[in-house]
């Protein structure tokens, strides 16, 4: 029987993030897509999330960037219904003040009415650079007019308030992934070796060819590890 997976997109991403990597996982995971668009504050992202699977007890959790953060905030709240949890291209930690400075930056120029320039500001941090050009830079950046500077503003309130999740990692008790992209830029290895470092048991993976979104840079590579990871 297929297990409920709960996916969690990362900032201005919506379900085409994980879209092609769920065929090859077909028979392994029922997956729904959480709606992270309609709250500024972590907590509240996860009480959405958590609503999503209201009517499976227990289901497996992946959150990418973002997604990464609202999944260590359900290990928080609801740690009994996790089965396993998978963390791609995201931190532990808080904010760093240049973090925040940056996106403060970004939030500036999209109530300036620039939302538009936005996303070509963050392409070169998003995708691989043999990437940056051509279709999957057009789908990124379709993707994140979709979620719209509103929910780009609360987005971003979100993650500048986030805690540092580096005290709950020892206490992650089910099999965990955790895998990046090799030239990302925002999350770079070293963070996903610290979480591995903490979390008990972790299988750390890093994929080529890949930047921030490698769920979409190189799918089948993120589907293999993902399978591997809901048959453990």
């Amino acid at each position: 029987m297929a297990l409920p997976l709960l996916l969690l997109p990362g900032l201005l991403c919506d379900a085409r993030l994980w879209r092609d990597v769920l065929p090859p996982l077909a028979g392994l995971a029922a997956p729904r897509v959480a709606d992270l668009t309609q709250r500024d504050s972590i907590a509240g992202m996860a009480r959405d999330a958590l609503a999503v699977m209201e009517d499976a007890p227990r289901f497996a959790l992946a959150g990418l960037s973002m997604g990464g953060y609202v999944a260590f905030e359900i290990m928080r709240r609801a740690p009994a219904r996790v089965t396993h949890l998978a963390l791609l291209d995201t931190s532990a930690r808080a904010d760093a003040p240049e973090q925040t400075e940056r996106r403060q930056a970004l939030i500036a120029l999209s109530r300036q009415g620039q939302f538009r320039g936005v996303t070509p500001r963050l392409l070169p941090l998003l995708l691989h650079p043999a990437q940056q050009k051509g279709p999957l830079a057009e789908e990124v950046m379709a993707m994140a007019e979709r979620v719209g500077p509103e929910a780009f503003l609360r987005q971003q309130t979100a993650i500048m308030g986030r805690p540092d999740s580096r005290p709950l990692l020892p206490r992650i008790a089910v099999p965990t992934l955790i895998a990046c992209g090799e030239e990302d830029a925002l999350t770079p290895p070293a963070l996903h070796e610290e979480m591995a470092a903490l979390i008990p048991g972790a299988r750390l993976r890093r994929f080529a060819g890949a930047g921030h979104l490698p769920s979409m840079e190189q799918p089948l590579a993120v589907a293999e590890a993902m399978a591997e990871w809901l048959r453990g």
